[in-house]
This record gives C-alpha cells, structure tokens and sequence, in this order.
C-alpha cells in the first residue's frame, strides 16, 4: 500500500471515529446519577437465594425512628451529598444547598436543572426495611441504613416518581426505564443480604423473575 493511500485510509479511520465520539455525546445525558455499582447478576442471584422469606408486619413503623440526612461532611448532609455526587456542574453554597447543576433520573429518563425537582430515594424503602427486619434494630442502626452512601441504596431521582414509589417493593413497582431494572434488582438484593432483611414471598419471584434476565 502507498503511502498515500495509508494516509488516506488512517483519516478516513479517525474522521469515523471522531463521528461516532460526537454521537455518542450528543446521545448521553447530560447528567448521569452514581449510584455505588451494585453486585453482578450471579451475586444477586446467590444472595437472593440465602435471604430469608417472612410475611411483612408494619406494626409500630414511624419514618422518625430512621434518623436521615445527617451531616456527612462540614455543612453537607446526605441529601446534599447525594446531589453533588449525582449531578454535573454542581454548584453550591455556603451550607452546601445545591444552588445549580444537571441532575439525569435513572428511573424515567429525565434530566433536571433544579434541585428541588429532585428527590434522594432510599431504593429499599425505610418502610419496606422496617417490615423486613429493621424492627429489631437499635436506633444507630436504623440512621446508618437510612444514610448509608457505600451500599447502592440512595439516588438522586425524579421527586413525582420516587413519591409514586413510595414504600413499594419490585412485585409492585419498577422504574419506567426498563434499561434500568438489572441494576435496580441488583441494588435491590445487596442492600437486603448487606443489613440480613427477609424478603416476602411475591418479592422474591418478581425478584428472581427480573435478575433471571439480567
């Protein structure tokens, strides 16, 4: 091959390349939320088969006896921290409210410019938790869980859908994003193994239904 067909050819190979890069960033959301990578499939699978199966019992829940939003950091607390840590071009101020940024939910698709559209799901519910198990658990416990940034168990996300999620488990609510359900389940299954919650027995078949896919 000439020299210049092979100077041809290595331009007409990174002109390509340059236009599948500026694709690629015209299609990405703006902002793309960092929840803690979850457990593969096959952990989820194995963890969900050592979870223990019990009916769930509400009796005596109160949000208050999960104390959230504690401070993590100087003036920032869990929600705050959350925020940074899922959006893009996160400015904020003196008490570290969220004063700008770009914040893309996971769960529908959206992406959002304010803070206050946005909404710090806890992806196993402190309802659900409380039913599961965290009835038992002493009040460090419950605060360590409700604000716990290591598991992937917060996320910045839509407000109207986490409220329409409310205390729901994965029988009865899904995010709308079907792309998204792997990682959900995933989440899902290592939070309940990592704090030993039970699972009932219609949330361990959407369980195993849904990671059966992944």
């Amino acid at each position: 091959m000439s020299r210049f067909y092979a100077r041809r050819r290595f331009g007409m190979v990174t002109a390509f390349s340059a236009l599948l890069a500026s694709l690629a960033l015209v299609d990405a959301p703006a902002a793309s939320a960092a929840l803690p990578t979850p457990v593969s499939a096959d952990t989820a699978r194995t963890y969900l088969a050592a979870l223990p199966v019990a009916t769930e019992d509400r009796t005596g829940y109160n949000r208050d006896l999960f104390p959230h939003w504690i401070t993590q950091s100087g003036t920032c607390n869990t929600r705050e921290t959350v925020l940074k840590r899922d959006g893009s071009g996160v400015v904020t101020d003196s008490s570290c409210a969220a004063t700008s940024g770009s914040w893309y939910s996971p769960y529908d698709g959206a992406t959002w410019t304010a803070a206050s559209d946005l909404d710090i799901d806890h992806l196993v519910p402190l309802a659900e938790a409380w039913d599961s198990g965290a009835d038992g658990w002493t009040t460090s416990r419950r605060q360590a869980f409700a604000n716990d940034l290591t598991r992937p168990q917060l996320l910045a996300v839509t407000d109207n859908v986490n409220q329409a999620k409310g205390d729901q488990d994965p029988a009865t609510w899904m995010p709308s994003r079907t792309a998204y359900h792997c990682t959900y389940v995933r989440a899902w299954v290592q939070v309940k193994y990592y704090y030993g919650l039970s699972v009932d027995s219609a949330e361990k078949s959407a369980l195993q239904s849904r990671l059966a896919a992944c």
